[in-house]
C-alpha cells in the first residue's frame, strides 16, 4: 500500500507599503487625508535617503497631531490596493495554509486587513488615535523586525522558513528575501533585483500568488 506524503503547510508573508498598495503606502495615504501630502513627500524622501523608522514615525506622529479614526478608515478605504487580496488570502487558509503581513506602517492601519482575511497582521506599535501619547521608538519595526517576526510566526505555526513565501517590493524586505527562498517580487524597486525568485509587475495579487501557488507538493 502506497501512502501520500502529506503536503508541508506553508506561511506566506506579505509586505504592506508598495506591495499590498501599489504605488503609495499607508502614511501617504493617511497625510491626503490631513491635507499633508508634501510634507509626506519630504518625509518619505528622508526615509529613503537614510531616516530611520523611529525617526520617521516621530516626525509622522506630529504630522498627525489632528489624525482621527475617521480618518484612517477613509486612508485605508481610498488607498490603491491590489485586486484579489481577499481571494487569495481565502485560497491560502482553504489550503491549510497560514498568512501574515508584517508593514513597518502603524499598527492602527495595518490591524484593518484582518477583517480582509488574513492569519495576523504586525505592524509598528503606535498610540491610539486620536494621540495623546508620543511614539515609543523601540515598538516601531525596522527590516530587522521583520526577520524576527517571521521567526516567531514560524516557530507558531510549526512551519520552518524554507516553506514560507515572502512577497514584498524594497529595500526593507532584502533581510527577509534572503532568509526565505520562495520570494516574490511585488512592482518591486531595485533593491530587490536578483534577490527574489519570482517577478511580478500588475495589480492583481491573484496573478503574484499564481507564482508560487503550486510550487510545493
Amino acid at each position: 500500500m502506497f501512502h501520500v506524503k502529506p503536503r508541508t503547510r506553508r506561511l506566506h508573508l506579505f509586505d504592506l507599503d508598495g506591495t499590498l498598495i501599489r504605488g503609495s503606502a499607508a502614511a501617504v495615504e493617511i497625510s491626503w487625508q490631513l491635507g499633508l501630502a508634501e510634507e509626506i513627500a519630504a518625509l518619505e524622501a528622508g526615509f529613503l535617503e537614510g531616516m530611520t523608522p523611529d525617526e520617521f514615525a516621530v516626525q509622522a506622529r506630529e504630522l498627525w497631531s489632528a489624525l482621527t479614526t475617521e480618518q484612517v478608515a477613509a486612508a485605508f478605504e481610498g488607498a490603491p490596493w491590489l485586486a484579489g487580496i481577499r481571494e487569495v488570502w481565502a485560497d491560502i487558509r482553504a489550503r491549510g495554509d497560514r498568512c501574515a503581513v508584517i508593514s513597518l506602517s502603524p499598527d492602527f492601519f495595518v490591524e484593518r486587513l484582518l477583517a480582509w482575511g488574513v492569519d495576523t497582521t504586525h505592524g509598528s506599535l503606535w498610540p491610539a488615535v486620536p494621540f495623546t501619547e508620543p511614539i515609543h521608538r523601540p515598538g516601531i519595526l525596522d527590516a530587522h523586525a521583520k526577520v524576527r517576526i517571521a521567526r516567531e510566526l514560524c516557530a507558531e505555526y510549526g512551519v520552518d522558513a524554507a516553506d514560507c513565501v515572502a512577497y514584498g517590493d524594497s529595500m526593507s524586505d532584502a533581510e527577509l528575501f534572503a532568509l526565505v527562498p520562495e520570494t516574490v517580487a511585488v512592482n518591486a524597486d531595485h533593491h530587490l533585483a536578483g534577490l527574489s525568485r519570482h517577478s511580478y509587475s500588475g495589480g492583481d495579487l491573484r496573478e503574484a500568488y499564481g507564482l508560487v501557488r503550486n510550487s510545493a507538493a
